[in-house]
C-alpha cells in the first residue's frame, strides 16, 4: 500500500533529527580532541599522571641536593688546606663565651625571693611590689657583666650572649622551664669587681630600697668554687649573612 505525505512526514523527520545527532557528536568528539591535544603535558588528569609527575619532581629535586652536597663537601675540603687552624686560646675564649665549654672558678653567688606573705596585710602598697620582677633579675645579670664576669648561670643553666628570659607574674620562664622563687644567679669573675658592679647599679638600688620597705629578698655571697655546665639550649642565629662583596677566601 502506497504511503500517504502524511506517513512519510515522520519518518523523514526521524532520519533529519538522527542525522543533526550525528553531526553534533562529531563535532563533539573533534572539539574534545582537539582540547585534549592542546592541553597536553600541561596537567596531570588523574592520580597516577599526578604521581609520575610528583615522583619525576623528587628524582630532580635529589639530584639538586646531591650536587649541592657535593659542592659543601668540595668547600669544606677547601677551607681546611687554605684556613689556618684557630688557636686553642682562642677556641677556650670563645666556647666560654658563647656557654658551649662548661667552666669553674671562683665568684659570687645573687639570690632574689618575694616578700613573706605577712607583707600582703602592709598598707600602701599592692601585690606587684612584692613580688621579684624581670627587670630585677636583668639588673643583676647586666652588673654582673659590667663588672667583668666571665661566665654566669641563672637558675643553674648556663646564661650566654643569647639568652633570653621573662618573668610572668611571680615566676620565671627559662629556656621553656618554668622556675618559682627564690631566683639565683651565680657569676664567675673578680669578687671585688663583681661586688663594686652590683654595689654601682641604679637598678639594684631601686630594689634595694624594696627589700628595706617590704621585705623583698637579696642574699649575696662569695664562693671560692662554681661548677658552671655547658649550655644545652644555645640558640642559633638565623638569616646571616656575609656582606656583599666580601671575599670569604680572602
Amino acid at each position: 500500500m502506497a504511503e500517504t505525505p502524511q506517513q512519510r512526514r515522520p519518518k523523514v523527520m526521524q532520519v533529519l533529527s538522527i542525522a543533526v545527532v550525528i553531526a553534533l557528536s562529531a563535532m563533539m568528539f573533534s572539539a574534545s580532541a582537539a582540547l585534549t591535544k592542546k592541553d597536553s603535558g600541561r596537567h596531570p588528569e588523574d592520580l597516577s599522571d599526578l604521581v609520575r609527575v610528583e615522583m619525576k619532581r623528587q628524582d630532580e629535586l635529589a639530584e639538586r641536593t646531591d650536587a649541592l652536597r657535593a659542592k659543601f663537601d668540595e668547600l669544606t675540603a677547601q677551607q681546611a688546606n687554605t684556613l689556618p687552624a684557630v688557636d686553642k686560646e682562642i677556641q677556650l675564649v670563645s666556647g666560654i663565651s658563647t656557654g658551649s665549654t662548661p667552666v669553674s672558678g671562683p665568684g659570687i653567688q645573687v639570690v632574689l625571693t618575694d616578700a613573706p606573705p605577712q607583707a600582703q596585710n602592709l598598707e600602701g602598697w599592692n601585690p606587684d611590689d612584692l613580688v621579684v620582677h624581670q627587670q630585677d633579675l636583668q639588673a643583676v645579670i647586666n652588673a654582673l657583666w659590667a663588672g667583668g664576669a666571665e661566665s654566669m648561670t641563672l637558675q643553674g643553666q648556663r646564661v650566654t650572649p643569647l639568652t633570653a628570659f621573662k618573668c610572668v607574674g611571680n615566676v620565671l620562664l627559662l629556656h621553656g622551664q618554668v622556675y618559682s622563687p627564690p631566683f639565683k644567679v651565680e657569676a664567675i669573675g673578680d669578687l671585688d669587681s663583681l661586688t663594686a658592679a652590683l654595689d654601682a647599679s641604679p637598678a639594684i638600688t631601686t630594689y634595694k630600697q624594696y627589700v628595706q620597705a617590704v621585705g623583698l629578698g637579696w642574699f649575696t655571697q662569695p664562693l671560692d668554687n662554681i661548677e658552671m655546665p655547658a649550655a644545652t639550649n644555645i640558640s642559633t642565629l638565623k638569616f646571616a649573612t656575609v656582606p656583599e662583596g666580601t671575599d670569604v677566601w680572602d
